[in-house]
């Protein structure tokens, strides 16, 4: 248990990146063992069995326990919440039109893909998987159905007794707790995963996973730079950068660390006090940002999903991209609040091209190797808007009370 425990106490980047070091070494020089590649495997399976209900009941407690009759500016916010998260899905779309990636996937030579002729197709395919059983869709993880579900029962229960929402909440919880502890063993799996691919492919593999790097990371610079502030300008008609500044450096670098919206969530009701916002508006909105505004995580779901379309050779079309956006930035809102969250949503968009789990949770793996950048920078993006975004709407209210006199 001490041994346990000192484990723990390092942080997790650091451990995830002693196992990549690790893993490429052992991959250069000793190939022939290829036991170490069940690291992976193993590690890999085990985020694929509690994905599926992971989604399920983390979308469906959050949408029980959303508030009645909230009153102020509300409407506002999650209105920017949704617009910020869709336009970062279709930021994350162009950036991968303009700088397409492919990835190192196993059996891809073998797998035989029947890619969408279109985008009516695609939405045949999303209805029908849809309203598949529940139960089954959890079972074979088809994600458009998980999701589905999760939203109409979470509605369900939006009425139910305080007991039962706390069952709910328990379960997702929970269901939280184990995913943490999965994510711990994640230096063992990147150790693994790296060794199958330097083992195989070389160190090419990093220079490929170098360029998905760059895009990622470009698409969230250019939201949290670009995007965003012409969004906070057009509801408070300022210069936005200070503020944007300011959530940035108080709340981004610190998010960037603890790599969790949800353990960011009492730096950033600290950060709402000092910038003078109403308490009984930001306690509300800032934990619900910390559910649904996932503007990082829809760039994260979109690049790589059609970094594994185009490694497959699947032709994607505008419409079907737009699509696309749609479906990462209503995933994203499901994105739990722990390290990695994010990556358990690549299946489900990945089933929009027919895309089977097997390859998707491969990408996973891969979304592990450049979690270490990818997630922090996501995590930073994501929570740092909680607060801008809140502040948009309240200064918005503001200057048109003043405005109004």
């Amino acid at each position: 248990m001490n041994l346990i425990q000192k484990w723990t106490e390092i942080s997790l980047v650091k451990r995830i990146v002693a196992g990549l070091i690790v893993g490429a070494l052992l991959g250069a020089f000793l190939p022939q063992a290829e036991a170490i590649g069940m690291l992976g495997t193993l590690f890999v399976n085990a985020l694929k069995a509690l994905a599926p209900l992971l989604v399920f009941f983390i979308v469906m407690h959050a949408l029980a326990q959303r508030k009645k009759g909230t009153k102020g500016n509300m409407g506002t916010v999650v209105l920017l919440y949704l617009v910020g998260t869709f336009g970062a899905a279709l930021v994350a779309v162009i950036a991968s039109f303009l700088f397409p990636s492919t990835l190192m996937l196993e059996g891809v030579e073998q797998i035989e893909q029947a890619a969408p002729q279109g985008i009516l197709e695609v939405l045949t395919n999303l209805v029908t998987g849809a309203v598949m059983n529940p139960i089954a869709a959890i079972t074979s993880a088809n994600f458009i159905s998980v999701l589905f579900w999760a939203v109409i029962f979470g509605m369900a229960f939006h009425n139910a007794s305080e007991g039962t929402k706390t069952v709910v909440g328990e379960i997702a919880d929970m269901l939280s707790t184990a995913i943490r502890w999965v994510i711990q063993c994640a230096p063992f799996g990147i150790l693994g995963l790296v060794f199958t691919t330097v083992s195989t492919t070389g160190f090419k593999a990093f220079l490929d996973y170098g360029q998905l790097v760059l895009v990622l990371v470009g698409s969230m610079l250019f939201v949290a730079l670009v995007m965003n502030p012409l969004i906070v300008f057009f509801c408070t008609r300022k210069n936005p950068y200070p503020l944007v500044l300011k959530c940035l450096k108080d709340s981004g670098i610190m998010a960037f660390f603890t790599r969790s919206s949800a353990a960011n969530i009492p730096v950033n009701m600290r950060l709402c006090k000092e910038l003078g916002l109403d308490e009984d508006k930001y306690s509300v909105s800032i934990p619900l940002g910390a559910t649904i505004n996932m503007a990082g995580a829809a760039i994260t779901i979109s690049v790589l999903t059609l970094a594994t379309a185009n490694t497959l050779g699947i032709q994607v079309d505008f419409l079907t991209a737009l699509l696309l956006s749609v479906l990462s930035a209503l995933g994203a809102c499901g994105a739990s609040g722990v390290a990695g969250g994010s990556l358990l949503l690549i299946p489900m968009a990945c089933s929009l091209f027919g895309i089977g789990s097997d390859i998707a949770m491969q990408v996973v793996g891969i979304g592990f190797i450049i979690g270490v950048i990818q997630d922090s920078c996501e995590t930073a993006l994501n929570s740092s808007s909680d607060v801008l975004f809140t502040a948009a709407a309240e200064l918005r209210d503001r200057r048109l009370a003043e405005k109004n006199k």
